[in-house]
This record gives C-alpha cells, sequence and structure tokens, in this order.
C-alpha cells in the first residue's frame, strides 16, 4: 500500500532499513501522464552510498521518466560491474528481460505495433548489453524496502525542487 506522506530521501534513511543492502535503484515519476516528470537512481554498496542521480523534464510521462532512470543509472556503473540493478517498473523490466531482443530481430517492431518510447528503449538496450555482469530485478514498489524508498523520495525532491 503506498504511503500517501511525501517524505524526503533524509526521513527514508531513517524510517526504512529493510531490502536488499547493495544495488543500484531507480525511479521514475510525472505529475499527470504527460505532465512534468522527475527520475532518479541511487548506488548502494552495503547500505552506503556510492553515488546517485537525478533530473526533471518538463513534460513526459511515467514510463519515459522510468526508462530514463535506469539509462543513467546504468551509465554511471564502469562496464565490468556486477551488480544488480532494480526498478519498481515492471514494464520496463519485462522489456528489458523478456521482449526487447526480439523486437529488435524483428526491425524494433512488435506484433502488435509500434513501440512506445522506442528511443529510449534501444538507449536502454545497448546499456544493458554493455553491462554484461549487470542483471535487472523488478522490486515490489512502496514496501518498506529502504534503497527503493529512497529512489522515489530523491525524484520526488528534485521535482519539488
Amino acid at each position: 500500500m503506498r504511503n500517501t506522506e511525501i517524505l524526503t530521501p533524509e526521513q527514508v534513511l531513517e524510517r526504512y532499513t529493510g531490502g536488499p543492502k547493495t544495488g543500484v535503484f531507480s525511479d521514475g515519476s510525472c505529475e499527470g501522464n504527460p505532465g512534468p516528470g522527475s527520475w532518479a537512481f541511487v548506488w548502494v554498496d552495503d547500505d552506503r552510498i556510492v553515488d546517485q542521480g537525478s533530473g526533471i523534464s518538463a513534460k513526459t510521462t511515467n514510463n519515459r521518466m522510468e526508462l530514463r532512470a535506469l539509462i543513467e543509472a546504468y551509465r554511471t556503473l564502469p562496464k565490468d560491474q556486477e551488480i544488480t540493478v532494480y526498478s519498481d517498473s515492471n514494464l520496463c523490466v519485462r522489456t528489458m528481460n523478456e521482449w526487447v531482443a526480439g523486437w529488435e530481430r524483428r526491425g524494433w517492431r512488435r506484433r502488435s505495433g509500434p513501440i512506445a518510447n522506442l528511443e529510449l528503449v534501444r538507449e536502454l538496450y545497448a546499456l544493458v548489453n554493455a553491462h554484461p555482469h549487470v542483471s535487472l530485478r523488478w522490486i515490489k514498489a512502496h514496501d518498506g524496502s529502504r534503497w527503493n524508498e529512497y529512489a522515489d523520495a530523491l525524484a520526488s525532491a528534485r521535482m519539488r525542487g
């Protein structure tokens, strides 16, 4: 169940302790769809922040922000890094882990129609392929996982300025 209280990243660290302690956690958000949006990622090792980033877009969609968060997270990682990247966007995770290779084989087409956000999907797919030791996994949103909650708060904080 989503907590409706808006927490700062610092408050998240005080409140939550659960979930994986090492990995890269990404999140995107949008106010309206389309509307203004933000993205964020945090890379942690043994519960300590290694790197983090965030950004905004004036007019975007939630899926575009989820993809952008993953792109920026992968860009941060060295090519030989062995780590898990977590996203609470099941659509993004399934796109990369299940569907995109087939789309590429079919000339970047889906059987059922065009691919939404194709330029971002292709950019992320290239980064995924360039990081062979990184696994991409889905993590449940708003379940108290410390670093996933932190990525969400970081994106929200960026949106608020």
